[in-house]
């Protein structure tokens, strides 16, 4: 007798899913193609021989797009198992912020950046308030944003105490959730 295990119906079901998702999406962009087809033959000067090659190459593109999107997502899975290999571990996504305990290496601006060296070091995200201005914001008792603006005559020594001030302001974001 067989039974059927939970987990792989489930999984079954979510590809299944994609799948019809997937036709879906293919099946109105043919549509959408074809429509602009006819109109381009009733409406424009276009030879009907035009009209139909450009059906073929966008029916021919659309199609191309939905078989290669597994390509695609192999490829990332594939790229993203490499990277979790040399990071050890996986990628720790900070889109909600997060502390820096020790040195980590990131992207910045086309190179890379170390944080933490001096020790830990908050990541917080930014948002626009309704005036468009950017800064901090807080959680919990009223969603505002905090915003933090730092004035110095000697912008090297500003540079140098970067990790200071980033410690200070974690510190004080950590004191207000606590309070909240």
């Amino acid at each position: 007798m067989y039974e059927f295990d939970p987990d792989k119906i489930e999984q079954a079901s979510d590809s299944l899913q994609k799948v019809e998702l997937s036709l879906t999406r293919l099946s109105r962009s043919i549509g959408t193609e074809l429509t602009q087809a006819l109109e381009q033959a009733v409406f424009s000067s276009k030879s009907l021989s035009d009209v139909f090659r450009g059906l073929a190459l966008g029916i021919s593109k659309d199609i191309f797009s939905a078989s290669i999107k597994p390509l695609q997502t192999a490829v990332s899975t594939g790229v993203s198992s490499l990277i979790n290999s040399f990071v050890g571990g996986g990628v720790t996504p900070f889109a909600k912020g997060g502390v820096v305990q020790g040195a980590t290496l990131f992207g910045a601006g086309g190179g890379l950046g170390l944080m933490g060296e001096a020790g830990a070091e908050a990541i917080m995200p930014l948002s626009r308030d309704a005036s468009g201005r950017l800064g901090v914001r807080t959680q919990g008792g009223g969603a505002s944003i905090v915003n933090v603006t730092i004035q110095t005559p000697n912008p090297e020594s500003f540079k140098a105490s970067t990790g200071q001030v980033t410690a200070t302001l974690a510190r004080a974001v950590a004191q207000g959730q606590r309070r909240l």
